[in-house]
């Protein structure tokens, strides 16, 4: 059964270990749109998840915002995304976003909100929102209970 699960976290490191917990949660492979505003905590719990699927550690996740696509463990088992500096659905139909969605792997999206039309339905959607000075509340659909 799918349903709407709701967490709160009131440090980084929090948020970091909500997202390791997430990762043991999560099928092997599949897409995972992150919204929020800047500064939300997206990469932050992504580098919980990544943490977790013992892809890479923590602190060599970053937010790849300039360079579009990370990739994490050999083989690669985490794809992280980020789509904020594009402008067109076009630009990120170009990225080969379909093949990386093929792929044995956990697909972290950032910013896909953007494009919806470019991100499969079959998805977990984590929604990130700050509520306070180091409180986060995060909501997580999609995910099989």
């Amino acid at each position: 059964m799918n349903s709407v699960l709701r967490f709160e976290t009131f440090s980084d490191e929090e948020t970091r270990a909500l997202g390791r917990e997430l990762a043991s949660r999560l099928p092997q492979r599949g897409v995972v749109l992150l919204t929020g505003d800047l500064g939300a905590g997206k990469t932050t719990l992504s580098k919980g998840f990544v943490e977790g699927r013992g892809a890479a550690r923590a602190e060599d996740v970053s937010s790849p915002t300039f360079t579009i696509i990370h990739e994490y463990g050999d083989p690669v088992s985490v794809y992280h995304v980020d789509l904020y500096r594009l402008d067109t659905a076009e630009e990120a139909r170009r990225l080969g976003l379909e093949d990386l969605f093929d792929q044995p792997a956990i697909v972290l999206v950032e910013w896909g909100e953007r494009f919806p039309e470019v991100l499969p339905q079959e998805r977990i959607e984590i929604r990130i929102r700050h509520a306070g000075e180091d409180k986060r509340e995060i909501e997580v659909a999609g995910l099989e209970t």
